[in-house]
């Protein structure tokens, strides 16, 4: 009884543990991955990469527009390629032959060769100086076989070039590359959006209180900022005077808008409500929320998971096995049949066929889409291994407070004795409307769903480690703790009071004069999609497991009413990241979701880190995956995106891996006495289609 009368003391002080996080101070998470592996196609050009927001949206951006330019300008090339080739006219039954035609056939394909073909042989390069042998080497192979043998064949060698299969294969590729390019930018697209909602411009408050308006990029910290009703909040910052209530569903998702005064936070984005508020700025630039939201959707598309080193493994060994391959080819059928035209068109082409084009952009794309997708549902990846991997994730641990719960008080009994429960939540409501005490707040909250009418209020005074007083329509009354009552000797009744005591509530004894009107249980608030969420993963396989430094009592009522079955209370900051410890012992992989505060360290620690509520510097540094918008049913949605994912990209593996396995073969020439031989542009055609396939399967991404 002792230890809930101190709960209750000036004014309950609540002592919940999660009410005072203790702030840890955090190293840099680790990246899962090294970047020690070329960048996807970006490494294939010189381009700079651009400072801020729009940087690498920018550079995508340039991406996608050099290969749309070298694409449509090889498509104008390859037509009089096409005209100009002996062996089209053939096929097309036409004699278009004339004097020195051979030699503009030449130049174009030169240019061809050079301009259209300039990111894979500089690609090739790249992979070659990284000793990652893989797609852009196989094209550059392929190619430059074509180019060197047929340039030969204009002024050295007999026989017939194929100026028009190198064509035809640079602009397929080409085509490929912008396919790819153009996937992955409409996934940055989708949190880039974001950047339009900031206003361009500040109100900034002089030092003689005048406000001239300035362009957000001249704000700095501690600069103030004057926000007007209805408008955006311009960049985050620190409220110093004005109250207002500010919509943060930018933000968090919630509808409900949040009520700010002065030491409260906002964020860049959101938006005032009627009041007007006075803020000082707290973070510019790269440090803002937006700015850390457009980052970690960059580290979720550039970070290497292992599910694609494995597709670049394999596209290595395809490499080898390709040229190998290649190289045999040639040898047999210039052993077979001494034709060095069609060893070399068989050779060639089976490099072609081989290229792993689709394999490379099987797990990449399958990246992009669900990229996209788990920021259209306030999922924001920071770390893609550990995302991916979160598709074998057996347990997942969470936090109690502003996890499980609201993270603020609400109440939950009252218990009339001498007034209508109407009259008791009245009285009391008018009372805690001067306060700001979390258990005020819960009262008010109250008060106001339930439309209660402010009665008046006077000579209002705190009574120290006791609770309040004041006169409400002229009677004296006071709002106490227990340990008030009994110092005060004034009976109340013990065994319901003990009933809500050890379900870990706190309760208030609402007095006038001595005599005792009735009593009031408030308790933080569970969030009903928590209960919906624990549901769900029990039905997936996956065990949850509540960790809070709350004691266990509390902790006890707040998992029986969520549905929990492990509960771990009475934690201090530092023995949480020591449970994960012991969890992995047992065998377990395990998901962490905590507000990323005193949660840090197990965050750090677990399989997954999953930090509830965006925009807090430790979140963003210990956990691999944001939600913003606190809703544990998100937690669901991550593991459903997280395993689809994997199955899409075993899809796109199998159907790339196994095109190139059976292809190779055909290539080569096998089965040419039954007539069936592959030409290298009817490759190159072929290979497209793969590429394609692997396209639309990963836009076929999607969770329930």
């Amino acid at each position: 009884m002792k230890e809930k009368e101190d709960h209750t003391m000036e004014h309950q002080k609540h002592d919940h543990e999660e009410h005072n996080k203790i702030k840890e101070e955090q190293e840099g998470h680790e990246d899962h991955e090294d970047h020690e592996d070329h960048e996807d196609h970006e490494d294939h050009e010189d381009h700079e990469g651009h400072e801020g927001h729009g940087g690498h949206h920018d550079h995508h951006a340039m991406m996608v527009a050099d290969f749309r330019k070298r694409f449509f300008i090889s498509l104008i090339l390859m037509v009089p390629i096409l005209i100009l080739s002996p062996m089209i006219q053939m096929f097309m039954g036409v004699d278009l032959r004339f004097s020195g035609d051979s030699y503009l056939l030449f130049a174009l394909s030169t240019v061809m060769f050079f301009y259209g073909g300039k990111p894979f042989l500089s690609g090739a390069v790249e992979e070659f100086k990284a000793k990652s042998p893989a797609m852009m080497m196989l094209i550059a192979l392929a190619i430059t076989v074509a180019y060197v043998y047929s340039s030969l064949t204009v002024f050295v060698l007999p026989g017939g070039e194929f100026f028009w299969e190198l064509a035809t294969l640079i602009v397929i590729m080409l085509l490929g590359h912008w396919i790819e390019m153009k996937s992955i930018m409409g996934a940055s697209n989708a949190l880039n959006e974001l950047v339009k909602l900031m206003p361009e411009e500040a109100h900034l408050i002089k030092d003689n209180g005048d406000t001239e308006d300035v362009p957000l990029n001249n704000l700095k910290t501690g600069d103030k900022i004057l926000v007007k009703p209805s408008e955006k909040v311009p960049i985050d910052g620190q409220v110093y005077e004005g109250n207002s209530s500010v919509d943060e569903s930018m933000i968090t998702g919630e509808s409900v808008p949040v009520d700010k005064g002065e030491g409260d936070e906002i964020v860049g984005g959101s938006i005032n409500g009627d009041g007007v508020l006075k803020f000082k700025v707290s973070r510019v630039g790269d440090d803002t929320f937006l700015s850390q939201v457009i980052k970690m959707v960059r580290e979720a598309q550039e970070s290497k998971s292992r599910s694609q080193r494995l597709a670049d493994v394999a596209a290595k060994w395809l490499f080898y096995i390709a040229l190998t391959a290649g190289i045999v080819t040639f040898t047999v059928w210039m052993v077979i049949g001494g034709d060095l035209h069609f060893a070399i068109v068989r050779a060639v082409t089976v490099v072609i066929i081989s290229c792993p084009h689709a394999l490379g952009l099987a797990t990449p794309l399958v990246t992009a889409v669900s990229t996209s997708i788990g920021a259209k549902k306030g999922l924001l990846v920071r770390d893609r291994a550990a995302f991916e991997n979160a598709r074998n994730i057996n347990a997942i641990v969470f936090d109690k407070t502003g996890t499980m719960t609201e993270g603020q008080f609400g109440v939950t009994d009252i218990h009339e004795i001498e007034v209508s429960k109407e009259e008791l939540l009245a009285i009391a409501y008018s009372m805690e409307l001067n306060s700001e005490h979390p258990i005020a707040k819960g009262i008010v909250n109250k008060g106001k769903e339930e439309n209660v009418k402010r009665m008046d209020v006077t000579d209002y005074k705190n009574l120290t480690g006791k609770g309040l007083e004041a006169k409400v329509d002229g009677r004296n009354i006071k709002i106490v703790s227990p340990g008030f009552m009994r110092a005060e000797n004034i009976t109340f009744d013990d065994e319901h009071y003990e009933r809500i005591a050890q379900e870990g509530k706190t309760v208030v004894f609402v007095l006038e004069d001595s005599k005792l009107l009735g009593f009031i249980g408030l308790s933080d608030i569970i969030r009903e999609s928590a209960k919906e969420a624990v549901a769900i993963l029990r039905e997936m396989g996956v065990e949850s497991i509540m960790l809070t430094g709350d004691n266990q009592r509390v902790a006890d009522y707040v998992g029986q009413n969520i549905g929990i079955d492990t509960v771990i209370a009475e934690v201090l900051p530092q023995e949480k990241a020591t449970k994960i410890d012991e969890l992995h012992e047992e065998g377990r992989i395990v998901a962490m979701t905590g507000d990323g505060v005193n949660d840090a360290p197990a965050l750090a620690k677990a399989d997954l880190g999953i930090a509830i509520g965006a925009g807090t510097d430790v979140a963003i540094e210990t956990a691999d995956v944001i939600l913003v918008r606190s809703n544990p049913l998100d937690v669901v949605n991550i593991l459903k995106l997280s395993r689809a994912t994997y199955r899409k990209m075993l899809q796109n593996l199998a159907w790339a891996t196994g095109y190139n396995l059976l292809a190779i073969p055909l290539a080569a020439g096998v089965l040419y006495t039954q007539g069936i031989v592959i030409s290298p542009a009817v490759g190159a055609v072929l290979m497209s289609l793969s590429t394609i396939i692997v396209a639309v399967n990963a836009r076929l991404l999607k969770i329930d």
